[in-house]
């Protein structure tokens, strides 16, 4: 029984990772496709976006496809039901991130119609920064759940305060990222639009923080007690601090990587607050999912994590490499 409680936190642990990595990541190209309009001007520069983040989003991405493969594999029970429960609102982020995927290709093949691929790019990024957080937020607060662990809302249950201010804090903390990765590859004015924008987004991060642990406040004051959520919000708090300073000293890496930090920071509050909950019953919490009560058996956990051992520091060496050769800034307009 120790070793299946070891497996089913290690799982936990493993899959927070690769949720967290995929919001750093595919983070900053999100965020990028939002702020476009206000990056960008004519098509040259909105060149020098794409160009940015061209090498990186697919891979980005992957992070992504392999959480909800360890979450369907480790704990069956709760990928049935926030997949089923949450289907509408997962079709629309899987379909924005498609289109978002051809509008880049075909803008720069469809030389007549470019601004229609500018808009699905832009839309395609701005609707899963914005639902990523949502379904966060409702599986934090909790979702109403019945004994079978079957999702018995519908889509506009999803659409509460809570889960609202989740999502515009994970809305801002892309833009965040989006902008501190721009003004870090970039240069000429692209990268200036960058820099004013970052005061911006920089500020909107902080408020949107402010008012998610108002709404905590009020709807989830028992989650603020332990010491865990406190450790990771100073975190949160010193890299949002450090960001601003290095991005003022011009020292753009440094502050994309307190961006980074700083979204970290917000993953090590969710997982502080919500284990050992997976999908929290907003009626009953004996009738939450947790990863004791929805993972596979021993050997299935044991033959993963064998898997996640050999698998994961090559995905990591791979991304490092792929990140190095692509280092230093694009080629963009003047």
């Amino acid at each position: 029984m120790e070793t299946l409680a070891f497996l089913q936190t290690s799982w936990y642990v493993i899959i927070g990772i690769l949720l967290a990595g995929y919001a750093i990541l595919d983070g900053f190209d999100l965020g990028a496709g939002a702020l476009l309009p206000f990056l960008a001007r004519d098509d040259e520069e909105k060149l020098s976006v794409f160009n940015s983040i061209w090498p990186f989003w697919d891979g980005n991405e992957v992070w992504l496809v392999t959480g909800g493969a360890a979450l369907f594999a480790a704990f069956p029970h709760a990928y049935a039901t926030v997949f089923s429960g949450f289907y509408l609102a997962l079709m629309l982020v899987l379909f924005a991130l498609i289109f978002r995927a051809v509008a880049m290709e075909f803008w720069y093949y469809d030389e007549k119609r470019r601004a229609l691929w500018s808009g699905a790019f832009i839309a395609g990024s701005l609707l899963p920064s914005l639902l990523f957080g949502v379904a966060l937020g409702n599986v934090i607060i909790g979702v109403p759940l019945a004994a079978s662990m079957d999702f018995t809302g519908n889509f506009f249950t999803l659409l509460r305060p809570y889960p609202l201010a989740i999502g515009l804090l994970g809305f801002s903390a892309i833009l965040m990222q989006g902008v501190t990765f721009i003004a870090m590859k970039t240069d000429g004015a692209v990268q200036k639009r960058a820099r004013v924008l970052f005061g911006k987004v920089w500020t909107i991060f902080i408020a949107a923080l402010a008012l998610s642990f108002a709404v905590t406040v009020v709807y989830m004051p028992e989650s603020l007690t332990g010491p865990y959520v406190w450790v990771a919000a100073v975190v949160v708090i010193t890299a949002w601090l450090l960001c601003r300073r290095f991005a003022s000293a011009g020292k753009t890496g440094l502050s994309f990587a307190m961006s980074s930090l700083s979204f970290a920071g917000l993953w090590g509050i969710v997982g502080a607050t919500h284990f050992p909950n997976l999908v929290k019953a907003s009626g009953d919490a004996a009738l939450s999912i947790t990863m004791y009560n929805a993972s596979s058996g021993e050997k299935t956990l044991t033959v993963m994590l064998w898997i996640a051992l050999i698998g994961m520091p090559i995905v990591i060496l791979y991304t490092t490499f792929v990140y190095r050769i692509f280092r230093g800034k694009v080629i963009t307009a003047k």
